[in-house]
């Protein structure tokens, strides 16, 4: 009955939900206090109060029935309003679609750019749906390096460009490594590109506003011509199930208007009909708000104090709640298997293509953060001294 292309899908499905179900298993044995689960990406801060008001208040009052693809005319408004400040250019209404999430968004994209057999570039590590999401149209992915630095490597971009290359996905900040890439590497990237004008930088931004210590985010639409990108209001107000994001459509691109026609159209046949129409009402009246990103700074830190404690090298987060962590052990999968018998969940970086490393996600209490730290010293302690 299952597809054969589902089915091999279905046994090499991220590691991610693989731990997160491990997780979950483990739980109902021990009791969730006693398992210490880092592995999806899931924000566990509560929406801002405001959301949460304007959420029941529209929802009494609004008509629930179909509107443009795009999206609502005054929202598409709103948000190109707020687009244009965020990312210092010029958009209408016209260069805003409304989108069911990132995930969403990046399906649109790739399913208005992409013939069979072309081929859409990622950073490795890189978000591991991305592979799925190229799949569902036609498209392959094909990885290109970062640098020692978890930076794009502009060298290995280039290497990677063929006749067949549509799109590269870029993510800032990161996952899993949280860091953000600097205007320089975007310049060296635009530079890149001037020979390849046909290349679509898709940039995908769900973590911008959870950037620490005040660092810039640079913005992408302001450095590359031929640049969209896809956003959600999943981490920056701790929305992620009700699925509502945005594509904004860069003042340089190629065709903007067949490419914007191509997306609504895509929004249309992909099934997705239109974003969540209550919360694009409740995503523009709160589109200035965000929760509290200090509560992930403290969390860093007291993650990677206690990664310091026992010896792991990491590359420190300047954005998202992730960790990607340098594996004391050759195979990242078996590092995680014996973080499993302290009842700590980790990603293995081969789920993110870029093995030796593992991934913690830091959006849980700090209590959690904490207690895990004697379980983890136990594992580095075994892994020093070797079998009794």
């Amino acid at each position: 009955m299952v597809s054969k292309k589902m089915s091999g899908l279905m046994g090499s499905s991220s590691w991610i939900r693989k731990m997160f179900e491990e997780g979950t298993r483990l739980k109902s044995i021990h009791g969730s206090d006693n398992v210490f689960d880092f592995s999806l990406g899931n924000p566990d801060i509560a929406p801002p109060d405001g959301a949460l008001k304007i959420m029941a208040d529209i929802s009494a009052t609004m008509y629930h029935g179909y509107m443009p693809n795009a999206g609502y005319p005054d929202v598409r408004h709103t948000v190109a309003g707020f687009a244009s400040k965020t990312y210092g250019a010029n958009l209408g209404p016209e260069d805003i679609i409304m989108s069911c999430g990132a995930g969403g968004a990046l399906n649109v994209v790739l399913k208005a750019i992409c013939d069979q057999g072309d081929e859409v570039i990622a950073i490795a590590p890189y978000f591991v749906e991305y592979g799925f999401y190229a799949d569902n149209h036609g498209g392959k992915l094909v990885a290109a390096r970062c640098d020692k630095d978890f930076l794009p490597d502009i060298d290995s971009i280039e290497e990677a460009i063929t006749d067949k290359t549509k799109a590269i996905i870029i993510n800032s900040p990161n996952n899993p490594t949280g860091r953000v890439y600097p205007h320089k590497t975007l310049a060296d990237l635009a530079g890149l590109l001037k020979k390849h004008p046909g290349i679509l930088v898709i940039s995908d931004e769900p973590y911008r506003r959870l950037a620490y210590d005040n660092i810039e985010v640079p913005s992408v639409l302001n450095i590359i011509p031929n640049s969209v990108v896809v956003t959600s209001a999943s981490k920056e107000l701790s929305l992620a199930g009700e699925r509502i994001g945005y594509i904004a459509l860069g003042p340089g691109l190629n065709c903007r208007r067949d490419l914007a026609d191509a997306m609504i159209l895509a929004t249309r046949i992909l099934g997705f009909v239109n974003a969540p129409g209550l919360m694009q009402r409740v995503f523009a009246a709160c589109i200035e708000d965000s929760v509290d990103i200090g509560v992930y700074k403290r969390r860093r830190d007291t993650f990677t104090a206690i990664l310091d404690n026992v010896g792991l090298s990491y590359a420190r987060p300047e954005g998202a709640f992730y960790l990607f962590v340098k594996s004391p052990m050759e195979d990242d999968i078996a590092f995680c298997k014996r973080l499993l018998e302290e009842r700590i969940l980790a990603v293995p970086g081969k789920g993110f293509g870029c093995g030796g490393y593992v991934r913690f996600a830091y959006c849980t209490r700090e209590s959690v953060i904490e207690a895990c730290a004697p379980g983890l010293a136990r594992v580095m302690d075994s892994l020093r001294t070797g079998p009794a």
